[in-house]
């Protein structure tokens, strides 16, 4: 499901996936690299470096993991920092996936 969300002060647009990340479970932190997600980038790469002294066993771990969670959390940071749903179809997706925001952009 694709969400579409807009920035009321910038007027910049993202469309977003919610649910799993298949990009995330294959690519691990180079997701978070090209979507400019520094916080989570950092988190990946320390759990990657861990992951070189248990064989890969951390970072597979991380990786199935965050496949669950990082596009979710993704979603919830663009709304912190004043995205808010684009459409009604969206606003109806974000509640699904319970993730709050205050009203959409009209």
């Amino acid at each position: 499901m694709i969400v579409n969300l807009k920035n009321p002060n910038t007027n910049q647009f993202k469309q977003c996936k919610a649910g799993f990340s298949w990009t995330m479970f294959f690519f691990g932190f180079w997701v978070p690299l090209f979507r400019g997600d520094w916080k989570w980038l950092i988190i990946m790469l320390l759990l990657d470096l861990i992951g070189l002294f248990t064989f890969g066993i951390v970072t597979a771990v991380a990786n199935i993991v965050m496949s669950f969670l990082y596009n979710k959390l993704y979603i919830e940071d663009l709304i912190s920092s004043g995205y808010k749903p684009n459409d009604q179809a969206s606003a109806n997706i974000l509640k699904q996936k319970g993730i709050a925001f205050n009203g959409i952009v009209a």
